[in-house]
């Protein structure tokens, strides 16, 4: 048995057969008095009836197609069949009624509303004429019968609309909600980059350094390859250790989404660990002095808490830019600068580059370090800059926006230099 959902499917799939239908149905009730002999009033059919049917029933096959013009003849229709035969037809009226059904449903609303006033002051006026009445229930029904038929078009009309709205705004959804997702994955993937370069690309520099002051040291000075090892143990350990907590992050399998501060990153990914930040830059500039990278460290401002987010952000400015000078410096030395002013953080990192060479690609890398530190700066409002500075230095400017905050209550002045122990002269003539 076919249900009212299979037979709007049917007919949405195949408007046409649902013309056709229509079309057979009306022409067939106009034929059908000329079988029995009579209509159901009693009247005679004639011929003339039979040839409104059959042009009722070719006018409908053409209603979806062209609805102003099938209106137009079918009125024209009954006009000049009331005309030949002293009275209106009975198909003819019914097809108009279609008709002005097909316009409200289809045409303009202005068109419409024209087009349907003209059809129901026509239908009147033949049926006046007819009837020699201007007053008869029939005359006064064409009125209704027409609004009534234009008011369902117009509201079949509005329903498709509104379904049409919905499904237009739900396809609108569904494509945000796509780019959505591709965005927090291309955002993730950067984040993840990001992480592996600042992070990884940093403890295996370290390592390529000490394996090669190992190598140096093997023969003549075994207790110095010895420290060298011990200094590839440790980074190997961390580089283990963040692999370790990457991968963490990426098995979740749960639908929780990430929070794109990094604090809960960080927290996530290094449960037991503290959180990078400037409270470890002494450890950071021990390990770089154990690599051979001589830092001359000086401070200047007032330190106090950061954000995190601007926290994580310095360290990992400080870090990715140390380990940049001590791979693509003219000599293992750089100056670092931390500056705490009232409303920005300020680093700077110099160092001399190699003579005819552009400082961060004169050697090996991937090539993302200056990219990974812009990012990071821009991610919190800061800015970044990296090029050459009068003293023929290459200058290494990021500034981090800072909250405004009172006057510290300590207010001892903390400007300060430390600069951390030289390389080594063995490992001076390695380089």
């Amino acid at each position: 048995m076919i249900g009212p959902a299979s037979l709007r499917q049917v007919t949405g799939a195949h408007p046409r057969l649902l013309d056709a239908a229509l079309a057979t149905l009306v022409g067939g009730a106009g034929m059908l008095p000329l079988l029995f002999g009579q209509w159901p009033d009693g009247e005679q059919p004639t011929r003339a009836d039979a040839v409104a049917a059959a042009v009722a029933f070719l006018l409908l096959l053409a209603r979806r197609r062209t609805p102003l013009p099938v209106l137009a003849l079918t009125v024209l229709g009954e006009v000049a069949f009331t005309v030949l035969a002293s009275y209106p037809s009975r198909v003819l009226k019914i097809a108009a009624l279609i008709a002005v059904y097909t316009v409200a449903r289809t045409v303009r609303r202005r068109i419409a509303l024209i087009a349907v006033s003209g059809t129901a002051l026509t239908l009147y006026a033949v049926i006046t004429y007819a009837t020699d009445s201007a007053s008869s229930p029939e005359a006064g029904a064409v009125f209704a019968w027409t609004g009534m038929f234009a008011a369902v078009g117009a509201t079949v009309r509005t329903w498709h609309d509104y379904v049409a709205a919905m499904e237009e705004r739900a396809l609108r959804a569904e494509a945000s909600k796509e780019e959505e997702a591709r965005r927090r994955v291309a955002e993730e993937r950067l984040r993840i980059a990001r992480e592996l370069h600042d992070v990884i690309a940093h403890h295996i520099a370290l390592i390529t350094i000490q394996a090669g002051v190992a190598g140096h040291f093997l023969r003549d000075r075994p207790d110095q390859a010895d420290a060298a090892l011990a200094h590839i143990r440790d980074g190997g350990r961390t580089v283990l250790d963040e692999l370790g907590s990457l991968l963490r992050v990426l098995r979740q399998s749960d639908d929780e989404s990430y929070e794109t501060d990094e604090t809960d990153e960080m927290n996530e990914a290094q449960p037991t660990e503290p959180v990078p930040g400037l409270s470890r830059l002494g450890r950071l500039l021990e390990s770089l002095t154990a690599a051979g990278l001589s830092v001359r460290h000086r401070q200047t401002g007032h330190p106090r808490s950061l954000p995190t987010a601007i926290d994580i952000a310095a360290y990992r400015v400080i870090q990715e830019g140390l380990t940049n000078a001590h791979k693509h410096g003219a000599t293992a030395e750089a100056d670092l600068l931390v500056d705490y002013g009232t409303d920005v953080l300020r680093i700077r990192i110099t160092n001399p580059p190699r003579s005819g060479a552009t400082p961060v690609l004169a050697a090996p890398g991937t090539g993302h370090g200056l990219t990974g530190m812009r990012e990071r700066a821009h991610a919190v409002g800061g800015s970044l800059h990296a090029g050459m500075d009068t003293g023929g230095r290459f200058l290494l400017d990021v500034r981090l926006p800072l909250p405004e905050t009172g006057p510290p209550t300590d207010a001892r002045p903390s400007d300060r230099s430390r600069p951390a122990p030289r390389a080594t002269a063995a490992k001076g003539r390695q380089r």
